[in-house]
């Protein structure tokens, strides 16, 4: 009779550990990753929304490649700027063309790349705004391989040698904008207006920026609130 009890409590313990094993191993798993894209539709891109705008005295080869994946744009601190007549910074960007947009909430998907080295350069930006002095509402700058936003707060640390995926949802009537890295949700911050809006992505100098400045992007989409 003892020896049957003491079977009974062995299996007892057996499955409690075994029970024990299995929540414990739940509770490590990662957390679920949120698709930002939910309830968003995707819209038709061809070569043709992708304008490229680069140093106006280089050819397009020169700063630019694509090998129908991945798209490769740099800038050297000594370029010109995209046009003669412009006073900005030098560039090598694409500017998504014929979805501009003035209302609702629209959101930009990408896989980014910044190379160790690339310093004081915006990768990503979000065009339009209406303060005073302002040309664009949201800007993601690389400082020392850090996302931040323009060159204030941190948005995701450690960005250089690795592919991360940018989502950028603008929800033009509340004014708002979210960035998630990785699905993740890394900034919300508040619009700067304007009435008129696009996306752009590549490499566009900004202050102490380094002498060669370069990102990669691939399977950039565009969404619209449904």
């Amino acid at each position: 009779m003892a020896s049957r009890d003491l079977s009974w409590i062995s299996v007892s313990l057996l499955v409690s550990v075994a029970s024990f094993s299995c929540i414990a191993a739940r509770s490590t798993r990662a957390p679920k990753v949120a698709d930002p894209t939910d309830g968003f539709t995707a819209l038709n891109l061809g070569q043709d929304n992708f304008e490229l705008q680069r140093p106006y005295d280089e050819a397009s080869g020169a700063r630019y490649s694509f090998d129908g994946t991945v798209r490769k744009m740099w800038v050297l601190s000594s370029d010109k700027p995209h046009a003669r007549q412009s006073h900005t910074m030098p560039r090598t960007e694409i500017r998504i063309t014929g979805h501009d947009y003035s209302s609702g909430m629209w959101q930009f998907e990408g896989y980014g790349y910044v190379p160790s080295g690339t310093s004081g350069v915006c990768i990503m930006q979000v065009f339009g705004a209406g303060e005073a002095g302002a040309a664009s509402t949201l800007m993601l700058h690389v400082y020392d391989g850090a996302l931040r936003y323009y060159d204030r707060q941190l948005v995701e640390d450690n960005i250089y040698n690795r592919w991360f995926k940018l989502n950028v949802v603008h929800d033009v009537d509340g004014s708002v904008l979210t960035v998630y890295i990785d699905g993740q949700e890394k900034l919300h911050v508040r619009g700067r207006g304007g009435h008129s809006h696009y996306f752009k992505f590549g490499v566009y100098a900004q202050h102490h920026d380094s002498n060669r400045m370069e990102s990669h992007w691939k399977n950039v989409t565009i969404f619209k609130k449904n």
